[in-house]
């Protein structure tokens, strides 16, 4: 014979069975997955992704695809810190993204667009001091680029090897010091 769970026991039991499934909201808000460096350790992260990138930093580590994250056939994996928030990445997103922006829909941005004088070319310095790595935050937009507008270093920036910029911002390392022309362009 089957005891009948009382108010107090039906809750315990509904509150116990969906703690995993609001840990997982957590974890996973969409189709984003959480990947956490713990004490500077390396931890992977199992996805079904060929590609990933970063869309939101958790730590105050930067993280440097290539460095401190990157994704492989088991999955993403961070360490020395970095803790991020990662989507599955294609190519023909970014082209999707592209068309949205020519009017075909505002996928991904709640419909909100920068003003108009938001395109823009302006500078900034970015240095790397003691030959350590630095990240110099400026919102480059989704077509922004950047180029080396004035080298201050000896040292020279070579693109890729000791300088380079994602849509958040400019890094430098090695000893590269530099004035940086930003294009910022939304599409």
């Amino acid at each position: 014979m089957r005891h009948p769970l009382t108010p107090l026991a039906a809750l315990i039991v509904l509150f116990l069975g969906a703690t995993p499934l609001v840990h997982a909201q957590d974890r996973h808000r969409g189709d984003a997955v959480e990947c956490k460096s713990h004490d500077m350790g390396r931890t992977r992260c199992a996805v079904s992704w060929s590609n990933a990138r970063l869309v939101e930093q958790l730590s105050d580590t930067d993280c440097v695809r290539g460095q401190n994250w990157d994704i492989d056939r088991r999955g993403i994996w961070v360490n020395r810190g970095c803790s991020g928030r990662f989507v599955a990445f294609d190519r023909r997103d970014r082209d999707d993204d592209r068309r949205a922006d020519r009017g075909d829909g505002d996928r991904d941005r709640g419909g909100w667009r920068p003003g108009p004088d938001w395109d823009s070319r302006f500078n900034i310095a970015c240095e790397s001091k003691d030959y350590q790595y630095r990240f110099c935050a400026v919102d480059l937009g989704g077509a922004g680029r950047v180029s080396v507008a004035r080298q201050i270093s000896d040292r020279p920036c070579v693109e890729g090897r000791n300088y380079g910029a994602n849509r958040a911002g400019v890094w430098v390392n090695e000893g590269c010091a530099a004035e940086f022309q930003i294009d910022r362009r939304w599409h």
